[in-house]
């Protein structure tokens, strides 16, 4: 199951806990999906699912933060609110660290967590666009020919077109036909849009 539409994900053991939240968010005139379990939960993730997740933390077999730990194993970085009767400082640090939105203790106040839900749909759609613009100049990139890719290297490590020519034993005219490819295919405005892209991409790798 793949849904690029942003859903608040409910996983909660408790029924009343499930209907309860469903209700409020439809309200918002957002879309739940609730789940009985981190289990059948997981039977429904994959990497390009939208939104963000409501979890609880203590259910029997598989934790909350059992869930968190499997979803960052599979790649899977949907924003995560915590829900727990029972918190406690370690347990909340444990969520922190793995990337949580917030940690609310039950009962809630409903506002509370309809403010965290939209923050955490906010997070989820930023980082969307940003996984989005990785996965089109990492397309684009692909298309370069080595040399193409060579030239742009030096490029966007400060070489002049006289430097670049000179290391890769080709002439000015030759490196200035390949920065005008590299422009096109890269879909770069200027030449400091075009290193923008490398930088972009370099720091996706990292």
């Amino acid at each position: 199951m793949t849904s690029l539409e942003p859903i608040v994900y409910i996983v909660d053991d408790d029924d009343g806990i499930r209907d309860a939240l469903s209700r409020l968010l439809e309200t918002q005139g957002l879309s739940p999906k609730a789940f009985a379990s981190a289990e059948e939960f997981l039977g429904i993730c994959d990497p390009p699912m939208r939104g963000c997740l409501l979890l609880d933390v203590r259910m029997p077999k598989m934790s909350g933060l059992d869930l968190q730990r499997c979803l960052l194993e599979r790649n899977i970085a949907l924003p995560i609110i915590f829900l727990t009767g029972y918190g406690d400082i370690s347990m909340s640090s444990r969520a922190f660290r793995g990337g949580a939105v917030d940690f609310l203790e039950k009962p809630f106040d409903n506002q509370a967590l309809i403010d965290r839900v939209k923050e955490a749909l906010e997070r989820d759609a930023q980082q969307w666009h940003h996984r989005m613009r990785r996965a089109q100049l990492s397309e684009r990139f692909s298309r370069l020919s080595p040399r193409e890719k060579e030239v742009l290297k030096l490029i966007s490590a400060g070489y002049t077109s006289k430097q670049t020519a000179k290391a890769l034993a080709i002439s000015n005219r030759t490196v200035d036909v390949y920065r005008a490819h590299l422009m096109q295919k890269m879909d770069a405005e200027s030449l400091a849009d075009l290193i923008s892209m490398v930088l972009e991409l370099e720091t996706s790798y990292e």
